[in-house]
């Protein structure tokens, strides 16, 4: 084969073998994919509207549902003073102030527009059907951000990965009403704005990040994220000496205008000018100006290296910044890191409280694999191609994935926000094999232009101050000359393999792709389709069998209870209580008094007479258990380690050992401990369950659940008496008797005196 220049290869190149389709052609087959992927991005999130019915899911959805209907009724003024007395018994709490909004006002308003344009549709659907929605506006937007950082195939190919990611889909399906269902549109979209500041300089794109970034502060508690990962971009383009007045434009009304539009944000407050959380973008902004002034000042000091200058003064006032922020954290006047960030860092400083939500643990391979599938191996030859191709843009990209990786790896939860930036990796790697296999000459000379050598070369003759020219003769040498060998390569390819190469390629391809379609249809079918509050169980013979004994449940109290009743639940059962029920709880899901819970978790583990006392003490008058003796797995009776665990970080005189024998937790009735077997939720859990045996061929009191004999030793109550009992046993509610109405009852398990 004859030597081409690489030069003349390049003028002649013509179109592709695969004949290009004209401009509207190819607008409309884009349209049609992002169509396509919003339809997907939908109606694999539907599959709990399928298989049960219109219904809001787990436990928070449960209060925003609640607080959804509140805002409705009586307006945003009234919303933002609403005190909810039926919360957290006898202290309320202030919800307007303790609540991100963001939510609420995004389903309301919602329905005012739907209103006004003559549309029917209840507050209850919108709830359930918002988080579909804006997963497709979330693919959508993250689609833009890809066009933005790598091309149109690029962003096309993120589209569709997004709308069915499993770990974007876990906190989107209908009914997930929660805040990442809204907040996760906001985040992209911020990033998007931020990427077209930086690029552009322009102050226009920098206005419109600040109103996304204050919306996404609105609506979620991660906003934390990415006030904190804007700031990392700017100092690692800092650090690699990529400053330019675009980066000084794009941050300077960026910071200033969403930190006081943030403030706006009653939850938020103060807290943007006084909390550890916000002072990486404070101290960027410090150092911005400080760069500012060196780049003038350096222009006069020629004898010095300009480099050096930058570093040595920026470090140094980086370090003194970061020791003042230590000596005002120390003397109260900024409010150290929350407790939830600072287990991102040190999971050892989790409390009690914290550590025992399943969310917050740190995530496993196994958890990487269901949520990312095949994006874990595509998503680093992503990650390489903008490494390897850097810009301003493409640094953000880095440093966004680096950093969800490690949060996602820290906490479980925090998957969601990892998700979005590995399928925009993998879109880039899947987009760069498409063009090779589309077009054979398209992106050679691209490759070796963005080599690491000629990088390098073009890094050195941009910042030298002479002899620019003749790097630059050198750097388009070495391109020419790399350019030939590879275009001599590439042909002795394609003339030696044929369309058979690309026939091979593009298989495997549809391969890998269809099963990672089926893979995500699983995953929201079988794994985040379930409402929580109806449990799904299959039989050994494959029978399907659904148990709505929460429902039951919370309708039992609704109808057969004071409205002024003041039930007890662990906190993981108060939103549901509250909003299903409509019933005053003693604790919730928001967790912010540790020693309240601590209470009801020492209630709990006390005997039944101490325990009555303690009921007494905070006006309970009923108390509600969920147990599993009968095969539902995640009782009460699971969770009582950690219930000792949140007692005894407030009340001395609970000791874990007393309770369980270390690294065991709950065992056989026989090796249960006294402490355990006569503690109230034992006694509650187990109260007549050797009187059931749903199974013959097993003992009385066989515990399916754990799988051994449980509660053989549970006596009569004598404070409490049995109330209600739901069709499969998984809700137990039990009525408080006073102690006047009792009188002073002796038992064999002691003495109840009222405190």
């Amino acid at each position: 084969m004859a030597l081409r220049s690489a030069h003349s290869r390049v003028d002649s190149r013509g179109p592709p073998e695969l004949v290009e389709p004209q401009r509207p052609v190819r607008a409309l087959l884009g349209l049609l994919v992002l169509s396509l992927a919003c339809v997907a991005a939908v109606s694999v999130r539907l599959f709990s509207v399928v298989r049960f019915e219109n219904i809001v899911h787990e436990f928070d959805p449960w209060f925003n549902f609640r607080a959804t209907q509140y805002l409705s009724l009586h307006g945003l003024q009234s919303f933002r003073d609403w005190f909810d007395d039926m919360a957290w018994y006898p202290l309320g709490r202030h919800v307007g102030e303790t609540v991100y909004p963001g939510l609420m006002l995004t389903a309301t308003s919602l329905q005012s527009v739907l209103s006004w344009l003559g549309v029917p549709i209840s507050l209850s659907n919108i709830c359930i059907f918002l988080p579909p929605a804006f997963a497709a506006l979330t693919a959508l937007v993250s689609g833009l951000l890809t066009h933005e950082l790598w091309g149109p195939t690029a962003g096309l190919t993120a589209t569709c990965l997004v709308a069915l990611a499993p770990g974007h889909i876990s906190r989107s399906t209908a009914g997930s009403y929660d805040n990442e269902a809204v907040a996760l549109c906001g985040l992209q979209l911020t990033s998007y704005l931020w990427v077209r500041s930086v690029k552009t300089g322009s102050m226009y794109w920098a206005t419109l990040c600040s109103f996304s970034y204050v919306y996404l502060v609105s609506a979620w508690g991660g906003y934390v994220f990415i006030i904190n990962l804007i700031p990392l971009h700017v100092f690692v383009l800092l650090v690699c000496q990529r400053f330019s007045s675009r980066v000084y434009i794009a941050y300077n009304t960026f910071y200033i205008l969403s930190l006081i539009l943030s403030m706006q944000v009653p939850f938020v407050g103060f807290k943007a000018v006084c909390s550890s959380e916000h002072m990486a973008s404070a101290g960027i902004f410090v150092l911005l100006q400080v760069a500012t002034c060196l780049h003038h000042v350096r222009r006069q000091l020629l004898g010095w290296e300009p480099r050096f200058v930058s570093l040595a003064v920026l470090g140094v006032l980086g370090m003194a910044m970061f020791v003042l922020m230590l000596i005002f954290v120390q003397a109260g006047v900024i409010a150290p890191w929350s407790e939830r960030l600072r287990a991102l860092w040190a999971p050892s400083w989790r409390s009690a409280v914290v550590a025992s939500v399943s969310e917050h643990q740190p995530s496993n391979i196994v958890t990487f694999f269901l949520d990312l599938h095949i994006m874990l191996a595509i998503a680093p030859v992503g990650l390489w191609f903008c490494c390897n191709q850097v810009d301003d843009a493409r640094f953000f990209m880095v440093t966004y994935g680096v950093t969800a990786a490690w949060l996602a790896h820290a906490m479980v939860r925090l998957m969601v926000t990892l998700a979005p930036p590995m399928c925009i990796l993998a879109a880039i790697s899947l987009s760069r094999f498409l063009d090779e296999v589309f077009s054979d000459e398209q992106h050679l000379t691209e490759d070796i232009a963005d080599s690491s050598v000629g990088e390098e070369c073009a890094t050195n003759g941009t910042n030298g101050t002479n002899g620019s020219s003749t790097l630059n003769v050198l750097q388009q040498d070495w391109k020419s000359i790399r350019e030939e060998l590879h275009c001599r390569r590439q042909d002795d390819v394609l003339e030696s393999s044929g369309p058979t190469a690309r026939i091979i390629m593009l298989t495997a391809f549809i391969m890998i792709i269809a099963i990672f379609v089926s893979h995500c249809t699983y995953m929201a079918n079988k794994a985040y389709s379930s409402p929580g509050v109806i449990v799904e169980r299959i039989q050994q013979d494959g029978t399907r069998v659904v148990m709505d004994d929460f429902r039951e449940a919370f309708q039992w109290l609704r109808h057969n209870t004071a409205e002024d009743a003041r039930v007890m639940a662990w906190w993981d059962y108060g939103y549901q209580i509250a909003g299903m029920s409509g019933r005053t709880t003693v604790v919730d899901n928001n967790t912010w008094n540790n020693t309240h819970i601590a209470l009801v978790a020492k209630t709990l583990m006390s005997t039944e007479a101490v325990a009555h006392g303690l009921l007494q003490s905070i006006g309970v008058d009923l108390v509600l258990v969920v147990f599993g003796g009968l095969g539902y797995r995640g009782d009460d009776i699971a969770k009582a380690p950690w219930m000792v665990r949140i007692a005894a970080s407030v009340f001395p005189d609970i000791k874990e050992k007393n309770y369980f024998t270390p690294g065991q937790g709950v065992v056989p009735d026989e090796e249960a401990l006294p402490a355990f077997k006569n503690s109230l939720l034992y006694q509650l859990s187990y109260h007549r369950f050797a009187e059931l045996q749903p199974d013959r061929s097993r003992p009385p009191s066989f515990d399916q659940a754990r799988q051994f004999e449980m509660g053989k030793s549970v006596g009569r109550l004598c404070w409490l008496e049995e109330a209600f009992t739901s069709e499969n046993w998984i809700v137990r509610i039990y009525r408080v008797n006073s102690a006047g109405n009792r009188g002073e009852v002796r038992c064999d398990r002691g003495t109840s005196n009222v405190l």
